[in-house]
């Protein structure tokens, strides 16, 4: 009992009426933008993480040299 093929093409032919084919091509492009750009950000986090880091401590103005390392919970 799921959707079929034809329900969702009924579907997307009524989206189509609604919207128009120009919209839904700038929604799809800035969407897939979006996805993009969160998908550069992580990894660039993940960059930042791997890399060793200097830490600065707010209320004595000290410099803490460190790395930083994942804490896996499971592993405890």
């Amino acid at each position: 009992m799921g959707i079929s093929v034809w329900q969702l093409l009924i579907i997307l032919a009524i989206v189509l009426v609604l919207f128009g084919a120009k919209r839904l091509k700038n929604v799809g492009s800035d969407l897939g933008g979006a996805i993009k750009g969160f998908k550069q950000s992580m990894r660039e986090g993940e960059d930042e993480a791997g890399n060793g880091k200097i830490l600065e401590d707010k209320d004595d103005n000290n410099v803490i040299d460190g790395e930083v390392s994942r804490h896996d919970k499971d592993k405890v």
